[in-house]
């Protein structure tokens, strides 16, 4: 099964804020560079199936591109940085942010999820999506979503995870 992860498009977040889960605006810019990921995408169609985050940054990508009735699953979210939403990572104060920045893989943030837990919970999804009867689906995700999909295709190592970050707007294929 061929697998198309689409990431999101530029949100209209300050640098340095963190927003895992919160539901942030995307940039003016959004028409234009949905216009863009919709064109790339034209290579893959059809799909079997299409998925698509809940958070509207998602939502809107997916509808953009012709799939307002993508199925929202919660498992396709980004990691939740719990206490730390919103907040500037500069700013933070909170003692376990040093604790995540020296192994963000295993440590959670404050009341939120570590870099593992998400990955398990992608794995899930995927897991569970192998056992369908399809032979292409597209899924309208997050960037922390498709690095944890491309570690389960074993296209790349956890330690690289944050290098691997595919740009907005970006798409990414893996195998199942």
């Amino acid at each position: 099964m061929e697998v198309i992860f689409i990431r999101h498009t530029s949100v209209d977040v300050a640098p340095g804020v963190c927003y895992g889960q919160t539901d942030v605006p995307l940039k003016p810019t959004f028409e234009e560079e949905a216009a863009v990921t919709a064109e790339n995408l034209k290579v893959y169609i059809p799909f079997d199936y299409v998925y698509t985050s809940p958070l509207t940054r998602c939502v809107r990508l997916a509808t953009y591109c012709g799939y307002p009735d993508a199925e929202r699953d919660k498992r396709l979210m980004e990691i939740n940085f719990g206490s730390w939403e919103m907040k500037s990572f500069e700013l933070n104060d909170d003692p376990r942010l040093q604790e995540w920045y020296a192994d963000y893989l295993n440590v959670a943030a404050t009341g939120g999820e570590s870099f593992a837990m998400q990955y398990e919970r992608i794995s899930r999804f995927l897991d569970e999506l192998k056992k369908k009867p399809y032979h292409r689906v597209a899924i309208f995700a997050h960037g922390g979503v498709l690095i944890c999909a491309q570690i389960y295709a074993g296209i790349i190592k956890p330690e690289e995870a944050f290098s691997a970050l595919t740009p907005y707007g970006g798409i990414i294929k893996i195998d199942l």
